[in-house]
């Protein structure tokens, strides 16, 4: 009771509105998450973290804006922000149907194609707690190479998550990206961790986008993220998608492409058997062996 009181506290000050209510919400493993009920009728949700890593709820209010920008872009609006909370409007949650994933795919090819000035950030990023290297890069391939894979190959070696073979497979790889990336595209505007869990489906029939790491990036790297841990109705999803924008030609050869860095990053922080997943899908990618959508 007393850490709830707390929250409200802290969301009134940043608010500058009364709370009529703190109720936790289920589902958040990295931040406390609690439904703020507030006097003006409105509800929010505010995600707290003590001793968080700087910037990162401040570099989620500023993902969540710039994928706000294109317009009607699913994004709830960020309320406030510092360091050590962000405050959101509350989604009504509701079902996934065909409906709304035939919607979503439509608006995230909208999103993507709003585009982004390089492939990269301003700045450094985070994907749950891990770090996200963010300098910009002249291409995709070089940029998801040496700011994606690479250092999360290093760290999850380190960790003792993937051995020194699995490890040979995926720079084997990287070191001939180029000749397994496709046509060149322009940097898309990208949420960036894109799996099930970061979308919302509103009682509204809206799919809302939540917790981006978003960048300028490829927009392959999304659609392959979507079908990596499952995502209800993802088939609707892309094929909506390439009505409204068409895919490159073999795009689903590179899906294990796209998968490699969220695998690795699972590899990091969970071990399991994440990082013999991101060899063998490296490994497919080499051996032209992939094909999944």
């Amino acid at each position: 009771m007393a850490r709830l009181g707390g929250i409200a506290t802290r969301a009134e000050a940043l608010l500058g509105v009364g709370v009529v209510s703190t109720i936790p919400v289920a589902g958040g493993e990295i931040c406390t998450t609690t439904r703020v009920r507030l006097t003006d009728g409105r509800s929010a949700v505010m995600k707290t973290r003590p001793n968080a890593p700087a910037g990162f709820f401040p570099t989620e209010a500023e993902g969540l804006a710039w994928l706000a920008e294109p317009s009607g872009s699913p994004v709830p609006p960020v309320l406030a922000v510092d360091e050590e909370c962000i405050i959101v409007g509350w989604v009504e949650p509701g079902r996934p149907t065909s409906d709304s994933a035939e919607t979503l795919g439509r608006t995230l090819a909208g999103i993507h194609s709003s585009g982004a000035g390089c492939f990269g950030a301003s700045h450094d990023g985070f994907i749950g707690l891990a770090p996200l290297p963010n300098k910009t890069c002249p291409d995709w391939p070089e940029f998801y190479a040496s700011r994606r894979v690479m250092p999360y190959v290093k760290a999850a070696v380190d960790r003792g998550a993937l051995t020194s073979d699995e490890a040979r497979v995926i720079e084997t790889l990287m070191r001939s990206i180029h000749g397994f990336a496709g046509t060149d595209e322009p940097p898309a505007r990208i949420h960036g961790d894109l799996w099930s869990g970061n979308i919302v489906w509103g009682a509204d029939g809206t799919a809302y986008l939540i917790d981006p790491a978003a960048h300028g990036g490829h927009r392959e790297t999304d659609l392959a993220m979507l079908t990596l841990f499952g995502t209800p109705h993802v088939q609707r999803i892309i094929d909506s998608y390439d009505e409204a924008s068409p895919l490159a030609e073999g795009w689903q050869s590179r899906v294990p492409l796209h998968q490699l860095h969220p695998l690795l990053v699972h590899a990091v922080l969970f071990g399991g058997g994440y990082g013999a997943r991101a060899a063998a899908a490296a490994r497919s990618v080499l051996d032209g062996t992939s094909d999944r959508t």
